[in-house]
């Protein structure tokens, strides 16, 4: 994928999609493993990650996939969550919940449009929990935008092949569409592994300077990720900031009275 953007440019249409990583969190039925894979084939989806799958390889997955069996052949499987989207410049996180925090939310289609349009930059994931819970507020909070999938009044239950063929298709929409951004943004933004080292030494400093204290650590620390996040900071933004707090963590040292 580097290759093809040094020699086209920015990447479009159908060849952002394989730079847009669908990420199944703990899933418990490997069935649901394989009829995601071939969701995901069918609208042009190929990089399939699994975090702690309780069975797979699996010849129910095998089974299920018909056809998209490359897919699971290239899922990669991680024990850390962090490790699956370390590298990603974006990540969305899907929900059936209503949150107390208001992270950024869309709808499928919203979302698919943004996904489709940073994704010609840098790797975008797309996160999917548990059949039976979703994904965590931690896990959540690794997240810069959650998606919702709106539903009839009467019932709200989708299963796990059924939201990611959703979204897997208004992706392959998006991806057709005359108005992808050709230039894309100024400056690429900070990866989630970038942004994981910022956070835990914001709270680290907050911590020492008696700024974040229990029991609203939790709750203002992810307020604050939510303020950063919109920012939509780059590396290098990330950097200046990260050198800024260490400036602050030294001063505080040098300054600090002696204990006798």
């Amino acid at each position: 994928m580097d290759q093809y953007r040094e020699k086209h440019g920015t990447l479009h249409g159908a060849a952002v999609l394989p730079q847009i990583r669908v990420v199944l969190v703990e899933p418990s039925h490997p069935g649901n493993i394989g009829s995601t894979a071939r969701a995901m084939k069918v609208m042009g989806l190929t990089h399939l990650a699994l975090v702690r799958p309780r069975q797979f390889p699996h010849p129910d997955a095998t089974a299920l996939a018909s056809g998209a069996e490359d897919v699971l052949l290239g899922a990669q499987v991680h024990e850390d969550l962090q490790d699956a989207i370390g590298d990603c410049q974006r990540v969305y996180g899907t929900t059936a919940r209503d949150r107390h925090i208001q992270w950024p939310q869309l709808d499928a289609r919203q979302a698919a449009a943004a996904m489709v349009a940073q994704a010609a930059q840098a790797p975008v994931a797309l996160l999917f929990g548990r059949e039976s819970s979703g994904l965590s507020n931690a896990e959540l909070d690794l997240c810069q935008t959650l998606i919702q999938i709106p539903t009839g009044d009467l019932y709200h239950s989708l299963n796990l092949a059924q939201a990611v063929q959703i979204i897997a298709y208004e992706l392959q929409m998006a991806s057709r569409s005359s108005f992808l951004l050709s230039d894309g943004l100024p400056e690429q933004e900070a990866s989630a592994t970038d942004r994981e080292g910022f956070y835990g030494q914001l709270q680290t400093v907050l911590l020492a300077s008696g700024f974040l204290q229990a029991p609203r650590e939790e709750h203002m620390m992810r307020r604050l990720r939510r303020l950063f996040d919109r920012a939509h900071p780059s590396r290098n933004e990330v950097d200046i900031l990260r050198g800024i707090l260490t400036e602050i963590s030294r001063w505080a040292t040098r300054t600090a009275p002696e204990e006798h």
